[in-house]
């Protein structure tokens, strides 16, 4: 029985030396984890592991994070508009230049411009 909402919830399992509250904690810490993989694979475009072992995929989990955290850090000391995402391909595709980030970011600094500038304006034709 969930505490906070009332509801009661049903568990299959195989381990019957447990008690039902140590059997309902570890499906909670499993979708805690599941949720955490979703959330990685969502945000850190971790499309698949490259390792097996415990410390290939830790390592990779790290650099992506450090990665996001990073990213996120210069958008907020540029006042970037941008998702994480926008920034991310922008530095992907100038990884070679020798300019500053601010130069980078100029046009996705601020809010992005009025699209009716940009669209085709086909005449009228009657």
């Amino acid at each position: 029985m969930d505490r906070e909402s009332g509801q009661a919830y049903l568990y299959l399992t195989n381990i019957h030396h447990l008690d039902a509250l140590e059997i309902a904690n570890i499906y909670k810490a499993r979708w805690e984890i599941e949720l955490f993989f979703k959330w990685i694979k969502q945000h850190l475009k971790i499309k698949s592991f490259l390792g097996t072992s415990r410390n290939a995929v830790m390592t990779q989990i790290w650099i992506a994070l450090i990665l996001y955290l990073l990213l996120s850090y210069l958008r907020k000391l540029h006042g970037c508009q941008c998702t994480i995402y926008t920034l991310k391909k922008r530095l992907e595709v100038n990884v070679m230049e020798r300019r500053p980030i601010a130069d980078l970011l100029k046009d996705v600094m601020f809010k992005p411009p009025d699209t009716n500038e940009r669209q085709i304006k086909l005449p009228i034709i009657l």
